[in-house]
This record gives C-alpha cells, structure tokens and sequence, in this order.
C-alpha cells in the first residue's frame, strides 16, 4: 500500500503521470506511424506536452481513426503480438488489437489492483461467468488478474444458470464476475429449483457491462432488485479494451477507481475542453504502458463525471461515476435528453419482461423516435403496454412507443451470429453530418 501510487497525494499523482507521459510520447514518436504523422501534420513537438493540461495541444484519437489506420497503430513488429484481440463493434466495425507479452502483464496487474480493490484477495475464489474466446480481452484479462492475485479462478463461462449453479455448490465460489442482469436468471434458477441461494458460499457479485448504480451512487433498479433478493456486495466496474484497463469500485461504493499508472483519463465537454470537476463529459483516455498499440487522447463515446473528493479507503487517485451512457447513443425524446441504460434499467426490472431491443428512428418531425420491442415472460392480467409506459414516465418523464413480439424474434434481434454482447440497443438514425 505504501508503494502504490494511488495513495500517495493528488500533487504526486499528477507528477508521476507526467513523467510517465513524457515516456509514452518519446515511444509513439519513435515507433507509431500514425501518431508520428500526425505529430508532423499539426506541427507537435512532443518535448513542449510536458503536464495534463498541455495534452489539449494534441489532437482526439477517433474510432473512427482506428477502423481506417488500423495497421499504422501498431508500435512493434508483427512477430512480437502474442494475442489479437478485436472490440465488441458496439461503435460500428470491430478494431483489431495486437498484444505483446508486455502487454499481458500489464492486463495481469491491472486486474489484479481492480479486484484487489473489490475485496477479493489471495485465497478467494472467483467464478468467472464470462467468455474467454472469440477474441474478447476482458476474460482474458480477468483471467490473469486473478491469478496474479493469487486467487482461485473457475472458467465457466456465460449463461447456463444449471452449470451455474452446479459449480457453486460444488466449488463454493466466494466470488462471482458477470453481466448484473444476468443475476437475476441464476436468482430465478435457484429458486424454480429449490436452492437455497441466499445461504451459498456467494458473499460477492463483480457486475461487468453494465450500471449498477445511479449518478448519486445510489444503487439503481436492477442494483436494488438483486440486493433485495440477494443479499451480497455488490461492485461495480467499468473498463474497455481500448484503455486495457479496468476501474473497480471498493467497499465504499463510491465511484470507479482510475489507476494512474496505466491511463490519463480526461473529461471533455461539447466545445472539447475539460470540464469542471464534478460535471458530466466524454471519457478521453491516453493510455501508459502498452507497448503494441497505445492510443494518445482516444476518444471513448462513454460520458461519466471525475470525484475528486478523498476516498474512506485512502485512495487518494480520483473516481468515475457510472457511465451515463454513450455520447453517440444519446436520445431526445419528447424534449427529454436521455441515454439506452435509463431504458434498460426499466425494461431489466419488469417481471413480465423476457426479452426486448430498444430502436431509436429519425421521426418525420426530424427529432428521436424510440420504439422499444418487447418479448412477454407471461401474459399479465392488466395492460402491459401501458403498465411499462406508466414505468417509463416514471423513470425518465417520457414514455416511447412499445410493440409486443414473439420471444424468439427479439432473441434474433439480441443474439446475431457474431456478436460477443446482447444486442439490446438499435440505432437506425441517419448519420450526422458536422
């Protein structure tokens, strides 16, 4: 603890990330082809960004960058990538990422502090309810967090709430990692089935992928729906692979925390300029330490605030409160600006709801039109449609237009063939134009 920068003061933390900021520049000089020619284009001498805020000299790295210059990120020779990795697509086309053996220690340590910060420690055992193939690199890198650790870690994989729960009761997990939602199947599991869940040897839930928590850290509906059924720590987490990191939430549930020697988070408003403290804005991240493809001020899409306030667990690095949502999926319905995980927060919490995808259209007024497509677990006694309309004005004061599916039809809209994640938000507006 005393070594780890994330205790020491916010004047340290800010001069330990400048050195290390100094060091990723001269690397991308040296060695990126297109950091290298946009230095040259927009006339950067990299020995004038010497602190944080001169990063605002540099032009934002765009996904849209990655998907065209893919090849010119990459800092090292092919031979030396030991594992390719491609993001979810959640942004359009996937972007393929080439990992060194460097950069797996560095995932390694990165999960280690991120579930050393949840509470998990040498001894526990996690149970891993996600998938470590098909190219993903938060399996993997939870993999090796937790054998850093020193942790005991079981590869079950997602879905399957019988396989579930037929390694909890044989292995006793003390630890589970998985998409929060999906809690509330291997809750109904066990209880269809007769296992007494709130006994098990389950004291802690990770959730990955999605909020927990309100923007006051208050736990949201689907975070209140499973503590009331279940009555575990609950940590949420937020993480990408084109930051290579994770930031956990601790005990004290307040906030996502950043590890300062793995990633320079900013925050950015619409004019592109930091915003004060405290203030919702665009993650940009410049990432430290990568040694295949570091990304200098990349633009994430996600939109969260910095806590700047001390930590009860002396952390004294700063925070991220739950993402709002992504920039580009932002909604104006009716006058009401809004983000998808607002919907999803009611649609996940409705007991008659199996399934749904949430389409967002140009209207013919050229505004938003929402129109949520909803598969039935069972056919209520009153009218469904306008029982979630009341849930909706209550949530969010709008309601959006909702139309009853078969099960198996949404279940093709959430799982198409390639897909590593649920498909429950559908953006069918026309691109803007700038």
């Amino acid at each position: 603890m005393n070594n780890d920068i994330e205790y020491k003061s916010a004047e340290e933390i800010k001069s330990f990330q400048e050195g290390l900021l100094k060091e990723a520049l001269e690397y991308l000089q040296a060695n990126s082809k297109y950091y290298r020619r946009m230095f040259q284009k927009c006339h950067i001498e990299i020995d004038r960004i010497k602190t944080i805020e001169d990063l605002q000299k540099i032009p934002f790295t765009e996904k849209k960058d990655l998907q065209l210059f893919n090849d010119e990120f990459l800092c090292v020779p092919r031979e030396k990538v030991i594992d390719y990795i491609t993001t979810s697509g959640t942004m359009g086309d996937p972007v393929t990422f080439g990992c060194t053996e460097k950069d797996l220690q560095r995932l390694a340590f990165n999960e280690k502090k991120s579930f050393s910060c949840a509470g998990v420690s040498p001894g526990s055992i996690v149970q891993l309810m996600v998938t470590l193939d098909k190219r993903f690199m938060a399996g993997l890198a939870y993999f090796l967090g937790i054998r850093e650790l020193g942790a005991g870690v079981i590869r079950v994989g997602n879905g399957i709430p019988e396989l579930q729960w037929d390694t909890i009761q044989r292995l006793k997990p003390d630890t589970i990692m998985c998409v929060p939602s999906f809690i509330l199947r291997l809750i109904q599991w066990a209880e269809d089935h007769g296992i007494d869940y709130k006994n098990s040897s389950i004291k802690r839930i990770i959730g990955i992928g999605e909020g927990l928590r309100e923007q006051d850290l208050s736990l949201n509906l689907l975070g209140r729906r499973i503590k009331e059924k279940w009555d575990v720590e609950l940590y949420a987490t937020y993480s990408s692979t084109e930051m290579g990191a994770t930031f956990s939430e601790c005990p004290y549930a307040c906030g996502g925390h950043v590890h300062p020697e793995l990633v320079i988070v900013e925050i950015i408003g619409p004019d592109n300029m930091p915003v004060p403290d405290g203030e919702v804005g665009e993650i940009v991240i410049t990432t430290l330490g990568v040694e295949g493809m570091p990304l200098l001020r990349f633009r994430t899409g996600d939109m969260a605030a910095k806590i700047t306030q001390p930590c009860k667990c002396g952390r004294n690095s700063f925070r991220l409160t739950p993402i709002v949502g992504r920039k580009n999926n932002m909604i104006k319905l009716k006058g009401t600006t809004l983000y998808p995980p607002a919907l999803n927060d009611v649609l996940d919490n409705t007991p008659y709801v199996e399934n749904y995808v949430i389409e967002v259209l140009d209207s013919d007024a050229g505004t938003d039109d929402v129109l949520v497509k909803i598969g039935l677990k069972y056919e209520p006694e009153f009218d469904c449609v306008k029982d979630l309309k009341d849930r909706f004005r209550s949530r969010v004061r709008v309601a959006p237009r909702i139309e009853i599916l078969p099960v198996p039809e949404i279940h093709a809209i959430n799982y198409p063939a390639k897909s590593r994640k649920p498909v429950k938000f559908v953006d069918k507006r026309a691109p803007k134009h700038v």
